[in-house]
């Protein structure tokens, strides 16, 4: 899809899952609007914070669109767990890296 733009709308809590809406718009004007779904369970067991819920969902999507172009994926999506995963991995804070000690001089 070229010229798109994807806005994030904002999120509701339904029962067991948090909804957050996504908004792609085309070029030639049109908009449609994606709800794409996290079960409260992944945050309540610590493997999303809700202040990354807007990126992984934003990610889906993106991935979604890329996946099939030319054609618009489905208007609801689920966040799986191996989406958590790749997330998490893609995001693991990377160890420090230590400089190389100077000589010791003798």
């Amino acid at each position: 899809m070229s010229a798109t733009r994807v806005e994030y709308v904002g999120f509701t809590t339904k029962g067991k899952v948090r909804e957050y809406t996504l908004r792609v718009k085309q070029a030639a004007g049109e908009f449609c609007d994606f709800t794409l779904s996290i079960p409260n369970e992944a945050f309540l067991g610590h493997l999303l914070r809700y202040q990354d819920a807007p990126d992984i969902c934003f990610l889906k999507l993106q991935k979604e669109l890329a996946a099939i172009e030319g054609t618009m994926p489905a208007s609801c999506l689920k966040v799986s767990d191996a989406d958590l995963a790749e997330y998490r991995t893609a995001h693991a804070p990377t160890p420090p890296r230590r400089r190389p000690r100077p000589p010791i001089p003798q």
